[in-house]
């Protein structure tokens, strides 16, 4: 996994802001996915980290139903 896809993968939950349910899945995915690949042995985990959370600053209710 490259950064630029985790930086596309936040810019897509940004879309989803007025749909805070799709957009708490987006997020879960997003870590999910960043785990995945740091687990396999990302190479560059650390920057895939600092880029992923920077979700959690987008502004928006998380639950699900």
């Amino acid at each position: 996994m490259k950064v630029e896809e985790v930086k596309a993968k936040i810019s897509q939950l940004e879309l989803y802001i007025d749909d805070p349910e799709a957009a708490h899945s987006l997020e879960v995915d997003l870590y999910t996915d960043v785990l995945h690949a740091i687990a396999i042995g990302a190479n560059n985990a650390k920057n895939l980290a600092l880029e992923a959370l920077k979700a959690k600053d987008i502004d928006f209710p998380r639950w699900f139903a």
